[in-house]
């Protein structure tokens, strides 16, 4: 039976997005996979976006609707920014988001989680998902894998975490929706937001824990190809 792929179906980020906060600001995460249908049109792709200096979005659902939505808000957030001589606050981006969302709510399909830090509340997160609710959290999880991830964040969130310990979870997290979602794959991308501005992580698939009945990772064919050749066989 031949298996027949649409490689014009649109594509489609079946996604694992976290947004979690410490104590002195927020920590971002996302997988790298970006799929049409079954196809994986993008392996390492970038779902966390920059609005401004202290300000990202984590992106799920369409990766064009997705795109969009964050490109409006950049620009009008550049403008609030020149308008009142400083940066634009975290609650104002989210809410940007969430207007933009719930006015075109009958033709968007994305889900975003909004992070940053600004000198007014510290690190805050918003979750504004598909129809353009927005809801303020400690913490927020996005995409098809978080499906796998709420007991999980029940259990292990705490409050007042270290910037290590926040980072620790969220890849940690991301790497357990990776293993049982289809959809989720790829690397770990993490951005780390606070007072003393943004820190960007990579942490490739052979660097994540492994979990139940997960196989450890194999020479790939290239890492074989550039080894060096052995030596002919001695025929005498």
């Amino acid at each position: 039976m031949e298996l027949k792929v649409n490689l014009d179906a649109p594509h489609s980020m079946g996604t694992t997005i976290i947004g979690v906060t410490y104590n002195g600001g927020v920590v971002l995460g996302a997988d790298s996979r970006t799929s049409t249908g079954v196809y994986v049109a993008n392996r390492a792709s970038d779902k966390i976006t920059q609005l401004t200096d202290n300000v990202y979005v984590c992106r799920s659902g369409s990766a064009a609707d997705s795109q969009i939505v964050s490109d409006y808000v950049r620009y009008f957030l550049h403008q609030h920014t020149i308008q009142l001589g400083q940066p634009a606050t975290v609650k104002v981006a989210a809410n940007l988001i969430r207007l933009l969302s719930y006015n075109n709510k009958d033709m968007l399909q994305t889900g975003m989680i909004v992070g940053g830090w600004d000198k007014y509340e510290g690190g805050k997160i918003y979750g504004v998902p598909l129809g353009g609710t927005i809801v303020e959290q400690p913490f927020s999880i996005g995409g098809s894998g978080s499906s796998y991830l709420y007991g999980f964040f029940d259990e292990a969130w705490k409050e007042g975490m270290t910037k290590e310990e926040a980072e620790e979870l969220v890849v940690k997290a991301v790497s357990l929706a990776i293993a049982r979602d289809g959809a989720s794959g790829g690397v770990v991308r993490t951005v780390i937001i606070n007072s003393e501005g943004v820190t960007r992580n990579f942490y490739p698939g052979d660097q994540l824990p492994l979990w139940h009945e997960e196989l450890e990772s194999h020479n790939s064919l290239l890492d074989i190809l550039n080894a060096s050749s052995p030596e002919p066989m001695n025929i005498q």
